[in-house]
């Protein structure tokens, strides 16, 4: 069912000026980003930008140094993914460095409360008896939950990074840097990083009122560990702040400096703490926390996130694996499930793809349908949301739509809803992925409105797939050096993306490894040793024929050791031989 992709090679640029001990293919990879300076590719934490520009923060950290002064009971109430979980434990954790003698947490539970601070949810909060709630990684669409909170007598903190509506809620205080007339150059920080820049504004007002008088202020840096996994999880674009709070997280990481859960989660995802990359982070140790967001309770992930004792750490972070496992499972039922829909679709894909795609299956289940519309978004190059029932048997749908370059799916939903006021319960997000409900015997028409407005809005340019690559290798550059200083010179990700290269190759060996995935082994011409390449989920019943165009990551081969190396494969076609 995946749609043809072109490969479109990265135009060259002038490299600059490097240190010598800098490779021209990583040059080259700089330079094809914009990168022409070496303080550039590798920014530092004294290169982020201060955090007064960003409206409301003065606001937040007095509110929180009064608070802080006054004894008062602060609850921190997080989001169910892995951004959310990583602010909770960056807000609880900072809170108490910086003197707080009484903080609390809460997380909404996916099937219960729904999205972010509800009505619902407030009422379950009145036990813990809040003074303050902070909202981390949401809340900026939250209307009803801070106006129910504002009415049982609670200050209303709100820290997010989703794009707000016409209306601001009405709490206290607000910080997000996608507020409208907002100076600070960072809009691409994840809610990790907004609670992160709150708790440096409020270690200077602190400070200023004399609170380290005699010592030291804290170290906040100690919480980059938690801030680089919850920044790289959300898929936000790695602008140059993102990527100096990711290093500098990576880099106590690497040195086993990590908070005892995230030592944990990597150890159970089986990767090397010492080389832990972007890529680690994005593909074993964040989907391992949001598992528990999509179908469990994200209390579980936070705990683990707040444990400072090694054994109980471990204990948590296997539990989160079994749920990563069953995630993997639940999810692999529903986009096949979500393929035989397609496909049964009379003429739906006798030529190419309708412009949007929308499904529902009263079978799935709400806390993995982002990821179904991410499989098929990717496969078919089209915006997707996938919708399932909140709980089971419920008429309330919860959707997630996930979307492709140039087509702005948070405007997208908003165009809907302007068009048939009401059709949509609710919906908030990004440019790339949002999040919506809506009745049951709404979803025809929201289909029809949706996939109709994408029809006139996307042309045929935005639904060509493409790929773009840094180009070909040189046969010299297939060794384990290149691919070390490729791995070593991110951190990689959205916005910034991880070299991929492209080439034709003889094809010596192929075979099935696992269930789905595919094992090559390949003639590189100029070269007198062959190299092997992996392709997961490649496996298509039989071997490809004796030749194939890759577009490919090189690697290190860790697993084999010494100088190996492979060649991680994004797309494959098959030539004749």
């Amino acid at each position: 069912m995946s749609l043809r992709r072109r490969i479109r090679r990265r135009a060259a640029v002038d490299t600059g000026h490097w240190p010598a001990d800098v490779l021209p293919l990583l040059q080259r990879v700089y330079a094809a980003r914009g990168i022409l300076d070496p303080a550039q590719a590798r920014p530092r934490l004294a290169q982020l930008p201060p955090p007064d520009a960003l409206t409301g923060i003065a606001d937040a950290a007095r509110l929180l140094a009064d608070a802080i002064g006054d004894g008062r009971r602060i609850v921190v109430v997080g989001d169910f993914d892995c951004d959310g979980a990583t602010a909770c434990a960056v807000a609880v954790r900072g809170l108490r460095m910086l003197g707080a003698r009484d903080v609390a947490h809460a997380v909404p539970n996916r099937i219960v409360h729904g999205y972010g601070l509800s009505p619902a949810l407030v009422d379950e909060l009145a036990a813990l008896r809040p003074q303050l709630l902070v909202t981390v990684d949401h809340g900026i669409a939250c209307h009803d939950g801070v106006r129910a909170a504002k009415a049982r007598g609670w200050q209303v903190l709100v820290t997010d990074h989703h794009l707000p509506g016409p209306t601001l809620p009405p709490a206290d205080a607000i910080v997000d840097p996608n507020l409208p007339g907002d100076a600070f150059s960072g809009k691409s920080l994840a809610g990790v990083g907004v609670i992160f820049y709150v708790l440096l504004a409020l270690r200077g007002v602190l400070r200023a009122r004399g609170a380290f008088d005699g010592r030291e202020p804290p170290d906040l840096r100690i919480l980059l560990d938690l801030v680089a996994v919850g920044t790289v999880a959300d898929l936000v674009a790695l602008d140059a702040g993102n990527r100096a709070l990711v290093g500098a997280g990576l880099q106590r990481l690497r040195a086993g400096h990590g908070c005892a859960g995230l030592r944990a989660l990597i150890e159970v995802s089986g990767r090397e703490a010492s080389r832990l990359t972007a890529t680690d982070i994005a593909y074993a140790v964040g989907p391992r926390l949001n598992a528990a967001g999509r179908l469990e309770d994200m209390a579980i992930g936070i705990e683990c996130l707040l444990c400072d004792e090694p054994a109980r750490a471990l204990e948590l972070a296997r539990l989160l694996d079994r749920i990563n496992a069953e995630r993997r499972d639940v999810q692999q039922t529903m986009v096949d499930a979500a393929e035989a829909a397609l496909a049964a679709r009379p003429l739906a894909f006798a030529g190419e793809p309708p412009a949007a795609v929308c499904l529902f299956d009263p079978g799935w289940h709400p806390g993995v349908v982002g990821l179904v519309a991410s499989k098929l978004k990717e496969r078919l190059h089209r915006p997707v949301v996938a919708f399932a029932p909140a709980e089971p048997g419920a008429r309330l749908l919860r959707g997630s739509a996930r979307s492709i370059p140039g087509y702005h799916v948070r405007d997208a939903l908003a165009a809907v809803q302007a068009a048939q006021p009401g059709l949509i319960d609710r919906f908030g997000g990004h440019a790339m992925a949002a999040g919506l409900t809506l009745d049951r015997d709404a979803f025809e028409a929201f289909e029809a409105a949706f996939c109709g407005q994408a029809a006139r809005v996307l042309d045929r340019d935005l639904l060509q797939a493409v790929i773009d690559s840094d180009g070909a290798l040189q046969p010299h550059e297939f060794d384990r050096r290149h691919a070390e200083a490729l791995r070593d010179g991110g951190p990689w990700g959205q916005g910034f993306p991880e070299p991929l290269f492209d080439g034709a190759f003889e094809l010596l060996d192929a075979r099935q490894v696992g269930q789905r995935h595919l094992r090559m082994r390949l003639r590189v011409d100029g070269r007198r040793e062959p190299v092997d390449a992996i392709h997961f989920g490649g496996w298509e019943g039989r071997a490809p024929p004796g030749r194939v165009r890759l577009a490919y990551r090189l690697a290190p081969d860790d697993y084999r050791g010494g100088e190996a190396v492979q060649l991680v494969v994004d797309y494959r076609e098959d030539e004749a031989p």
